[in-house]
């Protein structure tokens, strides 16, 4: 959230940094080419003259694997477009096009992707942009000459916002920080651009209004302003909210958690304030749910706050969030995104570059790696926004104004499967029951794997008839989430069963709409 002087924006557009790619630049001697580092090689840097992002700032930045090709493809904000950068040889990245803001005459520095089902949705902080809908697929058909694309769908229930959210569990998006469309009649938000704007985008070429929620004891005089937010299905260990759909909003001196699974009815279940809060910004949650990490952009101007500070809070009691402790890295530049990575926290630090925490124990965290994305020592938002870790191959990407798109390689990172979790084998095969049921209009089993096996997992109705597909192929073993979505289904009792080789088991699930 701080803002630029335009004679700062003039001197980033002159900055100029050449490509690097051809072969892996081995962090040694605690440099790469001409950035500091530690145990993270860099695998290629993308210059801004090479994504025809030479006279604008790059912002946030996203992913995508492709399902069919296993290709990998970085999604890279600009002030203007998106580009789109295939990564799958990550010392030979291919830029292959962008996509321009739906409000194109309108550059702003403030860009989000998120993906769901193979589209990339854009939120931009400027002019009439709404939210822009893409699908990805179109990127296998690029050979050669880069292209302009045109977006794939529209939703103008908003003019514009910060960022967005999205559930790929639930097919919902949730907008923070926007303003509403002064156009759109159909749309109720009653939230008037405070907290979260929810969209249903199961229909991925047609998101719809869905609901919104505020809570208006957070926030700068009450505001309810959320920042950032993360959306997930809960199987933490408050026993009061599992399989219910919980958002995390970053309200810029609390954190605000809402019960969203009704999403014409969210409830607030707990808000949360911290010591010295300058401007709670983002977070994400470890992977067993009971911890969330947090970065407050502007606390570092405090002087009593050294060094950059990472906010760890407990959240055992989602209605009684606790803070829990601060962690402090050996650097003293702003945090802007970070996220959680089995048991790693991936923090891009503006000027300080990619920094890697290890949180296996949340007690003690340590950091462990570090690439400087910016050799450079100025301030304001140069640096490293974001980063994306492909799951599969573990190749990160970082954006960094104004030297370009990083590909790097942490080899001291090791998380534990594709997954992003720690996994525990089971001992034995097993489905557990449906949750929520009844549901309305999404219900969810965990099926428990002892080894690899060939699975089918389908929805059945009572005569019997198969109606949904939910899993037909090879899973690994551990723990895997079931995911019935019903919304266009009649109410009824639905059996889910689940086939192996060796193991037949089901539960039902009865759908109340």
């Amino acid at each position: 959230m701080i803002i630029l002087s335009s004679q700062a924006q003039t001197v980033w557009a002159q900055s100029t940094h050449s490509s690097i790619r051809g072969s892996r630049v081995a962090c040694v001697n605690k440099m790469a080419s001409d950035h500091a580092c530690r145990d993270i090689d860099l695998l290629a840097r993308l210059s801004r003259v090479d994504m025809e992002a030479q006279e604008i700032l790059l912002n946030d930045i996203w992913g995508w694997t492709d399902p069919d090709t296993k290709r990998e493809y970085a999604l890279v904000g600009t002030a203007k477009f998106v580009a789109f950068v295939d990564v799958t040889d990550p010392v030979n990245p291919i830029y292959l096009g962008k996509l321009p803001g739906h409000d194109s005459q309108f550059p702003i520095i403030w860009r989000d992707m998120k993906v769901y089902n193979n589209h990339m949705y854009v939120t931009v902080d400027g002019g009439n942009n709404g939210m822009q809908v893409f699908d990805l697929r179109q990127l296998r058909d690029v050979v050669g000459t880069p292209r302009d694309f045109k977006e794939t769908a529209h939703y103008d229930g908003i003019l514009k916002a910060h960022n967005l959210a999205i559930n790929e569990e639930t097919g919902f998006a949730y907008i923070t920080a926007y303003r509403l469309s002064r156009s759109d009649e159909g749309v109720k938000d009653t939230c008037n651009g405070a907290g979260l704007h929810i969209v249903d985008i199961r229909d991925p070429d047609n998101p719809t209004y869905a609901g919104c929620f505020a809570d208006h004891n957070t926030g700068y005089a009450g505001s309810g302003y959320s920042h950032d937010a993360q959306c997930v299905i809960y199987r933490g260990p408050d026993a009061n909210y599992q399989g219910r759909e919980i958002c995390i909003g970053s309200n810029e001196n609390h954190i605000s958690i809402a019960d969203v699974t009704d999403k014409t009815n969210p409830v607030s279940v707990g808000i949360a304030t911290y010591p010295n809060a300058g401007y709670a910004h983002q977070g994400w949650l470890t992977i067993d749910q009971e911890y969330f990490i947090m970065n407050d952009e502007l606390d570092e101007a405090n002087p009593d706050i050294a060094n950059t500070r990472m906010i760890i809070w407990d959240l055992q009691d989602l209605e009684d969030p606790v803070y829990h402790s601060a962690f402090y890295f050996s650097s003293t530049g702003a945090d802007h995104n970070l996220y959680v990575h089995g048991d790693y926290v991936f923090a891009a630090n503006y000027t300080e570059g990619l920094r890697i925490v290890d949180i296996s124990d949340i007690n003690q965290p340590r950091e462990i790696a570090f690439f400087d994305t910016h050799p450079e020592r100025s301030t304001g938002l140069d640096g490293a926004w974001s980063s994306y870790r492909f799951p599969r191959s573990g190749t990160t990407i970082v954006g960094s104004h104004p030297h370009g798109l990083m590909i790097l390689d942490p080899r001291s990172v090791i998380v534990a499967t594709h997954t992003e979790t720690s996994v525990t084998i089971p001992e034995a095969f097993s489905l557990s029951p449906a949750y929520p049921n009844p549901f309305n209009p999404v219900t969810s089993a965990i099926l428990s794997l002892p080894e690899q096996a060939e699975v089918r997992a389908e929805v059945l109705d009572l005569l019997g008839r198969s109606v949904e597909v939910l899993e037909d192929g090879v899973l690994s073993a551990g723990e895997h989430t079931l995911t019935f979505d019903a919304s266009q289904l009649p109410s009824g009792t639905y059996y889910i069963r689940v086939q192996t080789d060796g193991y037949l088991a089901g539960t039902r699930a009865i759908l109340v709409k």
